[in-house]
């Protein structure tokens, strides 16, 4: 069994597809996500990156635009966290006809700042087996494709 054309992602509330649905424009994927930038040592809280994320996708679930927001680092995390989710709750409130529910999209990938953001194939990290993975929120999708995912 191959990764389907349009994957489908399970809306859950309070958990990490708590803000992904549908609006009059389509179909939409919302998330507080951060990502850690190379580099070793004990100052990871400098290289933690928190983002604001909307990804925009049409009826068919074909990707249409993204807007991802550099909220700041763990060394204020508390702070980021609060201005990303500040963010992301503009940019779903101007979503006309915004509902929450489940979503089924496509692959797409966007880079920001040598960060890969979205849902990409992972089969390769898998031994062979279909997976999809959605960046850089690491929720994995695998068959049968009932919209569930593991962390």
């Amino acid at each position: 069994m191959a990764i389907p054309e349009r994957v489908p992602i399970a809306h859950e509330p309070g958990y990490h597809t708590d803000t992904i649905g549908t609006f009059a424009g389509g179909q939409f994927f919302g998330s507080v996500s951060a990502t850690l930038d190379n580099g070793g040592g004990d100052d990871w809280e400098r290289r933690k990156r928190w983002w604001a994320v909307l990804h925009r996708f049409d009826a068919s679930g074909a990707h249409t635009g993204s807007e991802i927001w550099f909220a700041g680092t763990s060394e204020d995390e508390d702070g980021a966290i609060k201005r990303a989710e500040e963010r992301l709750g503009g940019w779903l409130d101007a979503l006309p006809g915004r509902v929450h529910g489940d979503i089924a999209i496509g692959l797409f990938q966007v880079e920001v700042d040598g960060h890969v953001f979205g849902l990409v194939d992972g089969t390769e990290d898998y031994d062979g087996e279909d997976h999809a993975e959605f960046l850089p929120d690491e929720l994995g999708f695998d068959p049968p494709w009932d919209g569930l995912y593991d962390t």
